[in-house]
Protein backbone atom coordinates (compact mmCIF):
# COMPACT_ATOMS: atom_id res chain seq x y z
CA UNK A 1 0.00 0.00 0.00
CA UNK A 2 1.33 3.52 -1.04
CA UNK A 3 2.08 5.55 1.75
CA UNK A 4 2.83 8.80 -0.29
CA UNK A 5 0.95 12.16 0.76
CA UNK A 6 1.44 15.97 -0.20
CA UNK A 7 3.52 17.83 1.47
CA UNK A 8 2.44 18.19 5.22
CA UNK A 9 3.61 21.88 5.22
CA UNK A 10 1.09 22.85 2.24
CA UNK A 11 -1.34 20.30 4.40
CA UNK A 12 -0.58 22.05 7.48
CA UNK A 13 -1.02 25.42 5.22
CA UNK A 14 -4.36 24.25 4.02
CA UNK A 15 -5.65 23.40 7.19
CA UNK A 16 -5.05 26.65 8.80
CA UNK A 17 -6.47 28.85 6.32
CA UNK A 18 -9.82 26.69 5.90
CA UNK A 19 -10.20 26.44 9.26
CA UNK A 20 -9.79 30.34 9.90
CA UNK A 21 -11.30 31.07 6.62
CA UNK A 22 -8.82 33.13 5.79
CA UNK A 23 -4.72 33.40 3.86
CA UNK A 24 -3.55 36.25 5.90
CA UNK A 25 -5.09 34.55 9.46
CA UNK A 26 -3.42 31.51 8.29
CA UNK A 27 0.13 33.40 7.54
CA UNK A 28 -0.22 34.76 10.88
CA UNK A 29 -0.61 31.73 12.90
CA UNK A 30 1.76 30.32 10.95
CA UNK A 31 4.16 33.08 11.59
CA UNK A 32 5.10 32.32 8.06
CA UNK A 33 4.02 35.68 4.76
CA UNK A 34 0.51 35.31 2.94
CA UNK A 35 2.34 34.39 -0.01
CA UNK A 36 3.64 31.67 1.41
CA UNK A 37 0.54 30.37 2.60
CA UNK A 38 -1.14 30.95 -1.18
CA UNK A 39 1.69 29.07 -2.82
CA UNK A 40 1.49 25.82 -0.39
CA UNK A 41 -2.36 25.63 -1.09
CA UNK A 42 -1.68 26.27 -4.75
CA UNK A 43 0.79 23.13 -4.60
CA UNK A 44 -1.50 21.17 -2.85
CA UNK A 45 -4.17 21.74 -5.11
CA UNK A 46 -1.64 20.50 -8.20
CA UNK A 47 -0.92 18.01 -6.57
CA UNK A 48 -4.06 16.76 -5.60
CA UNK A 49 -5.70 17.83 -9.17
CA UNK A 50 -8.32 19.79 -7.69
CA UNK A 51 -9.28 23.50 -6.46
CA UNK A 52 -9.70 23.49 -2.70
CA UNK A 53 -10.58 27.33 -2.92
CA UNK A 54 -12.95 29.35 -4.68
CA UNK A 55 -13.20 33.37 -4.54
CA UNK A 56 -16.28 34.73 -2.51
CA UNK A 57 -16.04 38.64 -2.96
CA UNK A 58 -12.82 39.30 -1.10
CA UNK A 59 -12.63 36.29 0.95
CA UNK A 60 -12.04 32.41 -0.03
CA UNK A 61 -14.80 30.03 0.24
CA UNK A 62 -13.94 25.87 0.35
CA UNK A 63 -14.87 23.99 -2.30
CA UNK A 64 -16.77 20.38 -1.90
CA UNK A 65 -13.15 18.84 -2.08
CA UNK A 66 -12.00 21.76 0.13
CA UNK A 67 -14.67 20.80 2.64
CA UNK A 68 -13.44 17.22 2.59
CA UNK A 69 -9.99 17.92 2.79
CA UNK A 70 -10.91 20.11 5.80
CA UNK A 71 -12.27 17.55 7.86
CA UNK A 72 -9.75 15.18 7.12
CA UNK A 73 -6.61 17.13 7.50
CA UNK A 74 -8.19 19.31 10.94
CA UNK A 75 -9.01 15.58 12.69
CA UNK A 76 -5.68 14.29 11.74
CA UNK A 77 -3.49 17.57 13.27
CA UNK A 78 -5.41 17.73 16.30
CA UNK A 79 -4.70 13.86 16.85
CA UNK A 80 -0.94 14.78 16.34
CA UNK A 81 -1.12 17.05 18.50
CA UNK A 82 -2.65 15.40 21.17
CA UNK A 83 -0.85 12.37 21.15
CA UNK A 84 2.44 14.73 20.82
CA UNK A 85 0.89 16.34 24.10
CA UNK A 86 0.64 12.62 25.58
CA UNK A 87 4.10 11.92 24.89
CA UNK A 88 5.34 14.86 25.85
CA UNK A 89 3.54 14.86 29.06
CA UNK A 90 4.52 10.75 29.83
CA UNK A 91 8.19 11.87 29.30
CA UNK A 92 7.91 14.72 32.17
CA UNK A 93 5.87 12.47 34.51
CA UNK A 94 8.54 8.89 33.89
CA UNK A 95 11.32 9.54 36.39
CA UNK A 96 14.97 9.91 34.87
CA UNK A 97 17.03 6.84 35.98
CA UNK A 98 20.61 7.71 36.74
CA UNK A 99 23.01 5.26 37.65
CA UNK A 100 25.77 6.12 39.78
CA UNK A 101 28.53 4.63 41.90
CA UNK A 102 27.97 3.92 45.29
CA UNK A 103 30.77 5.89 47.10
CA UNK A 104 29.89 8.82 45.09
CA UNK A 105 26.25 8.64 45.20
CA UNK A 106 26.70 8.50 49.10
CA UNK A 107 29.58 11.47 49.47
CA UNK A 108 28.76 13.80 46.54
CA UNK A 109 25.10 13.31 45.23
CA UNK A 110 22.88 13.16 48.35
CA UNK A 111 24.25 15.96 50.04
CA UNK A 112 23.73 17.69 47.21
CA UNK A 113 20.01 16.29 46.21
CA UNK A 114 17.73 19.02 47.72
CA UNK A 115 19.32 21.27 45.54
CA UNK A 116 19.02 19.78 42.38
CA UNK A 117 15.42 18.57 43.38
CA UNK A 118 14.65 22.28 43.77
CA UNK A 119 16.91 23.49 40.48
CA UNK A 120 15.04 20.47 38.07
CA UNK A 121 11.76 19.78 39.83
CA UNK A 122 10.93 18.06 36.37
CA UNK A 123 13.65 15.47 36.15
CA UNK A 124 11.72 13.71 38.64
CA UNK A 125 15.63 12.11 39.56
CA UNK A 126 15.82 8.42 40.84
CA UNK A 127 19.16 7.44 41.77
CA UNK A 128 20.55 3.67 40.92
CA UNK A 129 23.64 2.17 42.17
CA UNK A 130 24.86 -1.59 41.99
CA UNK A 131 27.59 -3.75 43.55
CA UNK A 132 28.97 -4.54 40.82
CA UNK A 133 30.68 -2.20 37.84
CA UNK A 134 27.79 -0.20 36.35
CA UNK A 135 26.79 -0.84 33.09
CA UNK A 136 25.95 2.61 31.11
CA UNK A 137 24.33 0.66 28.16
CA UNK A 138 21.80 -1.28 30.57
CA UNK A 139 18.25 -0.74 29.69
CA UNK A 140 16.63 -0.09 32.85
CA UNK A 141 19.39 3.40 33.45
CA UNK A 142 18.76 6.42 31.54
CA UNK A 143 22.27 7.97 32.17
CA UNK A 144 25.43 6.62 33.91
CA UNK A 145 27.37 9.19 36.43
CA UNK A 146 31.04 7.77 36.33
CA UNK A 147 34.79 8.27 36.13
CA UNK A 148 36.50 7.32 33.31
CA UNK A 149 39.48 8.19 30.51
CA UNK A 150 38.73 8.66 26.83
CA UNK A 151 38.42 7.79 24.11
CA UNK A 152 34.72 7.93 24.36
CA UNK A 153 32.45 5.19 22.93
CA UNK A 154 30.70 5.95 19.64
CA UNK A 155 27.60 4.76 20.78
CA UNK A 156 27.17 7.20 23.83
CA UNK A 157 27.14 10.51 24.55
CA UNK A 158 29.42 11.56 26.80
CA UNK A 159 29.51 15.13 28.83
CA UNK A 160 32.55 15.65 30.49
CA UNK A 161 31.93 17.18 34.01
CA UNK A 162 35.27 17.60 35.72
CA UNK A 163 38.92 16.48 35.52
CA UNK A 164 39.91 13.94 37.88
CA UNK A 165 42.07 14.43 40.84
CA UNK A 166 43.15 12.57 43.49
CA UNK A 167 45.29 12.59 46.65
CA UNK A 168 45.81 11.12 50.27
CA UNK A 169 43.59 11.88 53.12
CA UNK A 170 44.20 10.85 56.95
CA UNK A 171 41.81 12.12 59.53
CA UNK A 172 42.80 14.10 62.70
CA UNK A 173 42.01 11.15 64.77
CA UNK A 174 44.75 9.58 63.23
CA UNK A 175 47.38 8.45 65.91
CA UNK A 176 50.34 10.45 64.07
CA UNK A 177 48.43 13.09 62.34
CA UNK A 178 50.51 15.82 63.48
CA UNK A 179 53.53 14.46 62.69
CA UNK A 180 52.13 13.39 58.98
CA UNK A 181 50.40 16.43 58.55
CA UNK A 182 53.74 18.29 58.82
CA UNK A 183 55.96 15.04 56.92
CA UNK A 184 56.83 15.38 52.99
CA UNK A 185 55.24 13.03 50.30
CA UNK A 186 57.80 10.18 50.92
CA UNK A 187 56.89 9.60 54.42
CA UNK A 188 53.88 7.81 52.85
CA UNK A 189 56.09 4.76 51.91
CA UNK A 190 56.66 4.37 55.43
CA UNK A 191 52.94 3.73 55.85
CA UNK A 192 50.62 1.10 55.98
CA UNK A 193 48.24 2.90 53.02
CA UNK A 194 45.05 2.20 53.06
CA UNK A 195 43.76 1.03 49.38
CA UNK A 196 40.40 -0.53 47.88
CA UNK A 197 40.16 -2.91 45.10
CA UNK A 198 37.95 -0.64 42.88
CA UNK A 199 40.52 1.59 42.25
CA UNK A 200 44.34 -0.33 42.51
CA UNK A 201 46.00 2.29 40.20
CA UNK A 202 45.22 5.35 42.67
CA UNK A 203 48.77 4.46 44.79
CA UNK A 204 50.57 4.11 41.99
CA UNK A 205 49.28 7.04 39.81
CA UNK A 206 49.61 9.38 42.80
CA UNK A 207 53.31 8.03 43.78
CA UNK A 208 54.26 8.47 39.87
CA UNK A 209 53.23 11.87 39.88
CA UNK A 210 55.52 13.14 43.44
CA UNK A 211 58.54 10.95 41.63
CA UNK A 212 58.26 8.40 44.23
CA UNK A 213 58.49 4.46 43.59
CA UNK A 214 55.75 2.73 44.06
CA UNK A 215 56.78 -0.44 44.50
CA UNK A 216 58.36 0.72 48.14
CA UNK A 217 54.40 1.67 49.35
CA UNK A 218 52.96 -1.01 51.56
CA UNK A 219 49.42 -1.65 51.62
CA UNK A 220 47.51 -2.06 54.47
CA UNK A 221 44.25 -2.59 55.00
CA UNK A 222 42.40 -3.19 51.82
CA UNK A 223 38.34 -2.42 51.11
CA UNK A 224 35.68 -4.02 48.64
CA UNK A 225 34.51 -0.54 47.84
CA UNK A 226 35.71 3.49 48.10
CA UNK A 227 33.14 4.11 50.07
CA UNK A 228 34.09 2.04 52.84
CA UNK A 229 37.77 3.07 52.50
CA UNK A 230 37.46 6.63 53.24
CA UNK A 231 34.77 5.64 56.32
CA UNK A 232 37.85 3.84 57.91
CA UNK A 233 40.04 7.17 57.07
CA UNK A 234 37.26 8.65 58.62
CA UNK A 235 37.89 6.77 62.28
CA UNK A 236 41.55 7.72 61.94
CA UNK A 237 42.66 4.18 60.71
CA UNK A 238 44.82 5.28 58.14
CA UNK A 239 45.57 7.04 55.15
CA UNK A 240 43.81 6.38 52.03
CA UNK A 241 43.52 7.83 48.30
CA UNK A 242 40.61 9.16 47.07
CA UNK A 243 39.14 11.45 43.91
CA UNK A 244 38.66 15.42 45.42
CA UNK A 245 35.37 15.24 44.56
CA UNK A 246 34.70 12.75 47.11
CA UNK A 247 36.09 14.42 49.70
CA UNK A 248 35.88 17.85 49.35
CA UNK A 249 32.84 18.41 51.95
CA UNK A 250 34.90 16.25 54.67
CA UNK A 251 37.77 18.75 53.79
CA UNK A 252 35.66 21.59 54.21
CA UNK A 253 34.25 20.54 57.55
CA UNK A 254 37.69 19.19 58.69
CA UNK A 255 36.79 15.44 59.22
CA UNK A 256 39.48 14.90 56.91
CA UNK A 257 42.74 16.29 55.75
CA UNK A 258 44.87 16.73 52.32
CA UNK A 259 48.67 17.37 52.83
CA UNK A 260 49.99 16.76 50.34
CA UNK A 261 47.35 17.97 47.87
CA UNK A 262 45.54 16.31 44.53
CA UNK A 263 47.30 15.54 41.46
CA UNK A 264 45.11 15.32 38.13
CA UNK A 265 44.88 12.23 36.33
CA UNK A 266 43.93 11.36 32.50
CA UNK A 267 40.29 10.02 33.97
CA UNK A 268 36.87 12.89 34.02
CA UNK A 269 33.89 12.69 35.72
CA UNK A 270 31.33 12.43 33.14
CA UNK A 271 27.39 11.77 32.52
CA UNK A 272 27.41 8.99 29.91
CA UNK A 273 23.94 9.08 28.08
CA UNK A 274 22.90 6.35 25.47
CA UNK A 275 21.98 7.98 22.33
CA UNK A 276 18.87 6.53 22.90
CA UNK A 277 18.21 8.31 25.63
CA UNK A 278 19.58 12.24 25.17
CA UNK A 279 17.23 14.42 25.16
CA UNK A 280 16.89 17.53 26.51
CA UNK A 281 16.51 15.90 30.46
CA UNK A 282 20.12 14.57 29.97
CA UNK A 283 21.42 17.92 29.07
CA UNK A 284 19.27 19.85 31.92
CA UNK A 285 21.27 17.40 34.23
CA UNK A 286 24.92 17.44 32.91
CA UNK A 287 24.57 21.37 32.77
CA UNK A 288 23.12 21.38 36.87
CA UNK A 289 26.60 18.72 37.50
CA UNK A 290 29.03 20.49 35.66
CA UNK A 291 28.24 23.56 37.36
CA UNK A 292 27.80 22.18 41.02
CA UNK A 293 31.15 20.68 39.86
CA UNK A 294 33.15 23.95 39.36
Amino acid sequence: MSRDLPSLNALRAFEAAARLQSVSAAAAELSVTHGAVSRQVRQLEESLGTALFSKAGRGIKLTDAGVQLRDATGDAFERLRVACQDVKQRAIDTPFVLGCPGSLLARWFIPRLDRLNQALPELQLQLSTSQGELDPRSPQVDATLLYAEPPWPADMQVFELAHESIGPVLSPRHVRFAELREAAPGALLREALLHTASRPQAWPQWAAAMRLDATEMRLGQGFEHLYYLLEAASAGLGVAIAPLQLVADDLTAGRLAAPWGFVETEARLSLWVPERRSGRRAEQLAQWLRTELQ
